[in-house]
Formats: structure tokens, C-alpha cells, sequence
């Protein structure tokens, strides 16, 4: 496999939960994007080993953050969302917001 079909397959590959698009994304109470892999059952969000980006709102955020700090989940990228626009950021620095 070349590395250029490599790059296209990671790139193409599609999470569950929200789609980069998806309504949710545009909604006003919608401040938070986050993508991560679900690592141990329990949790509402999908099987072990599950891929899932969500756009969420406060209240939604905070229950996620919970299930990460619990080591449930392992969260790989977090964005900040302002009217829609997806603003990139380190994880450490969201839960200051």
C-alpha cells in the first residue's frame, strides 16, 4: 500500500456519532466538538473500540468530560464551536471553558 492510499483511507473513514456536517453542528447551544474512541462498555456513546465525533452543548460536554476522566472514553480532538465554525484546540485547555 502506498502512502498516499494510506493518507486516503484514514481521511475517508467515517466516525459514528455526528456527521462533520451534521445539524447539530449549527444549533446556538452547540459549543463543543469532540472526537474519541469508546475504550470501556458502560457508556451511552457506543462498543469498545468505537470511533465517534459529537457536537455537543455544555451540560453534554460536562457528562463526556466525565466519562473521560472516569478512562471510559479516550478523547483525540477537541474543537471549540462558535456559530458553526469549527476553532481547533488542545484538550487540556477545554475544560477551562
Amino acid at each position: 500500500m502506498s502512502k498516499a492510499a494510506g493518507i486516503r483511507d484514514l481521511s475517508a473513514r467515517e466516525l459514528k456519532g455526528h456527521n462533520i456536517l451534521a445539524v447539530q453542528r449549527f444549533q446556538n447551544a452547540t459549543r463543543h466538538m469532540i472526537e474519541f474512541v469508546v475504550r470501556l462498555p458502560g457508556t451511552p456513546y457506543g462498543e469498545c473500540g468505537d470511533e465517534v465525533r459529537l457536537f455537543l452543548n455544555e451540560a453534554d460536554f460536562a457528562k463526556a468530560m466525565a466519562y473521560h476522566n472516569k478512562q471510559q472514553i479516550k478523547i483525540k480532538k477537541y474543537a471549540h464551536i462558535i456559530e458553526g465554525h469549527i476553532l481547533h484546540d488542545k484538550l487540556k485547555n477545554a475544560h477551562r471553558r
